[in-house]
C-alpha cells in the first residue's frame, strides 16, 4: 500500500491531531490555574473555526472569493432561533435545530450560487458582499418573524442523553462543541480526498482544463457554495445556542466575514489544519489572551479600564492589524502551508 493511500485512509493528519489535542487539553489548565477560564471562550473559537472551515471550501478549495459568509451564519442562527424558541410553534429541540439550520443554509448558498456562477474575482466578491448586506437589512425589517433588532431569545442549550447543559457545565459544553468540530474535521478530510474535492481543486487551478476533463465548473461551484453555506449556518446556530440568543442582525456584519477570511488566510488557504490554527490565533487573541492579561493586570493593580493606555483590550485592533501585516510580509502562504505552496 502506497504512502499516499495510507494518508488518505487516516482519519486525521498529524497536524490536525496536534491542534485538536491541544484544544482538548486546554480546559485541564483550569485545574492547575483556577483563575484561568478557558472552557467558555474556547467555545467561541470552535464556532469561528467551523465558520472558517466552510469558507475554506469556497475560497481555499474552489478559488472563489466570498465576502458574505456572515450572512449564512445569520441565516443559520435565525433558523435555529425560529425552530427552537418557545415563542414559535415549532420547538424541534437543539439537535434538530442545528441540523435544519445547516440544510436551510445549504439551500441559501444554492440560491446565491445559481445566478452568480459565471462571475469571478472582484465581481463575485461584490455580489457576496451585497448579499450579506441584504440579509442583514432583511432580518432587521422582518420584525414579525425575526423580532427586528431585539433578536430571538431565549434559545435552548445543548442537551446530551437527556442532560441539558447550563452555564455551570462549561467544560461539558466545550467538549460537546469540540466533538462536533472533530466530526466536521473528519468529514472535511474525507471530502478533501473525495472525487468532489478533487473537482473543486481542479476548478481552482484551471477552470478551462477542468472543463476539458469532463468536469462541469458550474455544478462544482454550486456544490461548493452550498457546502460552505451549510457549515457557516451550522456555526451560526451553535453560536446562537451559546449566547441563548440570535443577537441583533448587526452582529453578523461585514467584520465577521472579514474575520473568517483572515482566519483562512493567516492559517493557510486550503489547509484544514491551518484553518484550525488560524481560528485559535485570531479569535483566541481576542477572547482568551487579552481578557486574561487585562484581568491579571487589574489584580496586580496595574491595569485599569478607565485608563486607555493600560487596558490591553484597547490594543486589540492594533495587534490584529500588525499580525496581518507581518503575516503577509513573512508568511504569505499562511502558518500552515499547503503542499502546493511548499512546492512553488
Amino acid at each position: 500500500m502506497s504512502a499516499e493511500h495510507t494518508q488518505r485512509l487516516a482519519p486525521f493528519s498529524r497536524g490536525q491531531c496536534i491542534v485538536l489535542g491541544c484544544l482538548a487539553a486546554a480546559p485541564l489548565l483550569e485545574r492547575v490555574i483556577p483563575s484561568l477560564q478557558l472552557s467558555s471562550p474556547l467555545r467561541t473559537v470552535i464556532v469561528f473555526a467551523i465558520m472558517a472551515l466552510g469558507l475554506n471550501i469556497v475560497v481555499g478549495w474552489t478559488g472563489l472569493l466570498n465576502l458574505g459568509i456572515a450572512a449564512f451564519a445569520a441565516i443559520g442562527a435565525y433558523t435555529f432561533g425560529i425552530l427552537t424558541c418557545e415563542t414559535y410553534p415549532f420547538q424541534v429541540g437543539f439537535w434538530w435545530g442545528i441540523l435544519l439550520a445547516g440544510i436551510v443554509g445549504a439551500f441559501a448558498g444554492w440560491l446565491l450560487g445559481a445566478p452568480t456562477l459565471r462571475l469571478r474575482g472582484d465581481y463575485l466578491a461584490i455580489v457576496t458582499l451585497g448579499f450579506g448586506e441584504i440579509v442583514q437589512d432583511g432580518l432587521k425589517n422582518l420584525e414579525v418573524i425575526t423580532k427586528g433588532t431585539q433578536g430571538i431569545n431565549p434559545l435552548p442549550a445543548p442537551s446530551f442523553f437527556g442532560t441539558v447543559l447550563t452555564s455551570e457545565n462549561n467544560v461539558q459544553w466545550f467538549y460537546l462543541y469540540l466533538a462536533i468540530l472533530v466530526v466536521i474535521v473528519w468529514l472535511m478530510r474525507n471530502l478533501e480526498f473525495s472525487r468532489l474535492g478533487r473537482q473543486w481543486f481542479a476548478v481552482r487551478e484551471d477552470e478551462l482544463a477542468a472543463r476539458c476533463m469532463a468536469i462541469c465548473p458550474d455544478k462544482t461551484k454550486l456544490k461548493a457554495f452550498a457546502a460552505g453555506a451549510a457549515m457557516a449556518a451550522l456555526s451560526g446556530a451553535l453560536g446562537a445556542s451559546l449566547l441563548s440568543s440570535t443577537g441583533e442582525p448587526s452582529n453578523y456584519d461585514f467584520q465577521i466575514s472579514i474575520l473568517a477570511l483572515c482566519i483562512v488566510i493567516v492559517g493557510g488557504i486550503g489547509s484544514i489544519t491551518g484553518v484550525l490554527l488560524g481560528a485559535i490565533v485570531m479569535v483566541g487573541l481576542n477572547v482568551v489572551v487579552l481578557p486574561n492579561i487585562a484581568e491579571s493586570l487589574q489584580r496586580n493593580g496595574i491595569g485599569s479600564t478607565s485608563n486607555v493606555f493600560s487596558a490591553p483590550n484597547n490594543y486589540k485592533f492594533l495587534i490584529f492589524g500588525l499580525a496581518l501585516v507581518l503575516m503577509m510580509r513573512y508568511r504569505p502562504d499562511g502558518l500552515i502551508q499547503t503542499k502546493k505552496a511548499v512546492r512553488s
